[in-house]
């Protein structure tokens, strides 16, 4: 008899639960291994899902409109879109405002389009194919419009962006902004 006690006796650790084995601790020592293990694969994918830290310094950008005279414009790069930035002319304005809206594709005042009289800040891309419109330079097309012109398929917009003449379904995108100050605005 007592040679079949001793088995038992051997398997059990001291101090454990009756029952318990040196195969139920290697068990679960084991799966607390492969769990740490599959966390330790598992973290560098998931991590990398995360936006980078350039995307995230592109969630917001800030111009400074200090250098831009009555009647030029710049382009800045936001989220990785050209965002054209226009200091307009008493005259642009008022071809803007002068347009009666049946007249429009898609219609929409200057005034819902603009934060401040002269300054319009709007995204550079086509709204029809994706396309950069040419009208930030002084030599550029301006179209029929005085205001872009997209000529891979024809597209003309006003000084306000909005689609005059062309497949463009839509106006230019106006992003989400805001002045800080007077000379000063945050895109994003």
């Amino acid at each position: 008899m007592a040679d079949t006690m001793a088995p038992q006796m051997a398997q059990a650790a001291p101090g454990a639960q009756p029952g318990a084995t040196k195969r139920d601790f290697l068990k679960l020592t084991t799966a607390a291994f492969a769990a740490v293990g599959v966390a330790g694969i598992a973290w560098p994918f998931v991590s990398s899902m995360n936006p980078s830290a350039d995307v995230l310094a592109l969630a917001s950008t800030e111009v400074d409109l200090t250098p831009i005279a009555t009647g030029q414009a710049v382009t800045v790069m936001w989220r990785g879109k050209p965002v054209f930035v226009r200091n307009r002319t008493a005259e642009e304005v008022q071809q803007a405002r002068a347009v009666p809206l049946g007249e429009l594709k898609d219609p929409a005042t200057d005034q819902s389009r603009v934060r401040r009289d002269n300054w319009l800040v709007m995204v550079g891309v086509c709204t029809h194919l994706g396309c950069v419109p040419l009208g930030q330079k002084p030599t550029d097309a301006k179209g029929d419009y005085g205001g872009w012109f997209c000529p891979c398929h024809g597209s003309h917009y006003d000084t306000s962006g909005r689609i005059r003449k062309g497949p463009a379904p839509s106006n230019l995108l106006i992003p989400d902004y805001a002045f800080t100050n007077d000379t000063t605005i945050r895109i994003g």
